[in-house]
């Protein structure tokens, strides 16, 4: 009979350890070892990044009887912004100005309703960076492949687009590209010739 008894405690406290070492085993955070999954938080990151990220697409028309079509990305992260333009319609293996403009008004058939260049500042007219001055609205100049296209990429800490100082807001602003050339020197837009594409910053 006692030996009944050893062998049914014996048993009894085999499967408690086994149930034990069961639950350890389905529960990983038990283990002292466990690491994290590192994809997961990954992607925990990035959604939180995503989560943050303020963007504004801009689609151009074409103005002054041109041909130009495209597309404008602002994108903001960590209070840089980012701008991305893929643009068609233009003439081949030619240089074109792109000026930020006081409104995102294109209603006009040479776009001039968007005003002149965006220049919260009133500093001079300049290329992007010059110690003498510059526009908040000076990008710059680009240049057309063989088919009359073009990516333009820009970027800045001195934008931004949801922040309330009216000074880098680049939201009620236009965003114009012109037949010529900027010089960089002409006041106070560089003389770069008609506006043939606009879009709004809305």
């Amino acid at each position: 009979m006692k030996i009944t008894k050893l062998v049914l405690i014996a048993v009894c406290a085999v499967g408690l350890t086994a149930c034990d070492n069961k639950k350890k085993e389905s529960n990983p955070m038990s283990d002292p070892t466990h690491t994290p999954n590192s994809e997961s938080i990954t992607n925990n990151a990035m959604a939180e990044e995503i989560d943050s990220t303020d963007q504004i697409k801009v689609t151009l028309e074409a103005k002054s009887d041109s041909k130009v079509s495209g597309t404008v990305v602002f994108t903001e992260i960590n209070d840089t912004v980012k701008m991305l333009a893929e643009l068609e319609g233009l003439p081949p293996r030619t240089v074109h100005a792109i000026h930020l403009h006081e409104k995102a008004d294109c209603s006009s058939h040479d776009a001039k309703s968007s005003g002149g260049h965006w220049n919260p500042t009133n500093s001079k007219h300049g290329k992007w960076g010059d110690s003498q001055g510059y526009h908040r609205g000076d990008i710059g100049n680009f240049t057309t492949d063989e088919d009359g296209k073009a990516t333009v990429t820009f970027e800045t800490d001195e934008w931004c687009i949801t922040c309330q100082d009216t000074t880098r807001t680049i939201g009620g602003r236009g965003i114009i590209i012109h037949e010529g050339t900027d010089d960089y020197t002409t006041q106070p837009t560089g003389d770069a010739g008609i506006r043939i594409a606009c879009g709004g910053i809305k």
